[in-house]
């Protein structure tokens, strides 16, 4: 019996090992804002964002974690999320506000720590004013924007 025990405590013991040793190689470290790569954001979001992807892929099904740097005076018109969002200011003001039109006398400010958290299918808004704003974005893909009003995409204007 106690031959037994061990044996399933050194099976426990190896299997825990590997595991964490998975765990390692898709860990991500992110040491400081310096170490934060951004690129020009997808066509949908307005012209002057960048975005850096943290984790995961937004577009595919799993977790992920991306930033986004948005410039002074950006509004990100009305829009939904298929999935839930969650959404942290890490520098600058952002404005959020709730509903399919811009009501920018009853947005909310959200400054360096604020948090909102949206569960999939709210319309909302988001500008910035005087200056850049980067924000983390975390969710379930696949992520993307949905455009109250179409003509309000970005991309798809000339």
């Amino acid at each position: 019996m106690r031959h037994a025990l061990l044996a399933a405590l050194v099976v426990v013991v190896a299997v825990g090992h590997r595991a964490a040793a998975e765990n390692a190689r898709s860990m991500v470290l992110v040491p400081d804002d310096a170490a934060v790569t951004y690129q020009a954001a997808p066509a949908d979001l307005p012209k002057g964002s960048q975005i850096a992807v943290l984790a995961g892929d937004p577009g595919k099904p799993g977790p992920f974690a991306l930033r986004v740097k948005f410039p002074p005076n950006t509004l990100v018109a009305p829009h939904r999320h298929a999935t839930d969002e969650n959404l942290t200011v890490i520098s600058g003001e952002l404005y959020h506000g709730i509903g399919e039109t811009v009501d920018k006398a009853h947005g909310h400010k959200l400054e360096q720590g604020g948090f909102v958290y949206l569960p999939g299918g709210t319309p909302h808004s988001v500008w910035t004013v005087g200056s850049d704003s980067v924000v983390q974005v975390t969710g379930t893909g696949p992520f993307g924007l949905i455009y109250v009003n179409p003509e309000d995409d970005p991309s798809k204007q000339h």
